[in-house]
């Protein structure tokens, strides 16, 4: 539980120093979803629905963008999609290596795989 507890706290004040980029990715998504949702005559749920699928790179199919300028965006929000998402996971990353180091010592697990071998 401590290591959880750890990790969390770790990984929130990675999302607060993040935050200012985060932000302005997620709202690149929204933007370039409702602009692609205008073009192609979607209600402003379809467009950020089809934003969020499209930047998490799920992609359904059941809404696509049929223009070139629409399409060319899309692929806009994919690339700030994964960038997002790596973001993410680096973060998380970061935080789990940071509690484990916090919470164990490095020469203590060397000794206990060499026991095991």
């Amino acid at each position: 539980m401590e290591f959880t507890l750890t990790f969390v706290k770790i990984y929130i004040f990675g999302l607060w120093l993040a935050a200012p980029l985060l932000l302005s990715f997620v709202l690149a998504i929204v933007s370039l979803g409702l602009l692609v949702g205008k073009k192609e005559s979607w209600s402003k749920f379809d467009s950020l629905y089809w934003a969020f699928v499209t930047a998490t790179t799920v992609g359904y199919g059941d809404i696509r963008p049929l223009q070139r300028l629409s399409r060319f965006l899309s692929v806009m929000i994919a690339f700030i999609g994964l960038i997002f998402t790596g973001i993410m996971v680096a973060l998380a990353i970061n935080a789990a290596t940071t509690a484990f180091s916090q919470l164990h010592d490095v020469a203590e697990i060397r000794d206990s795989v060499q026991q095991l071998e």
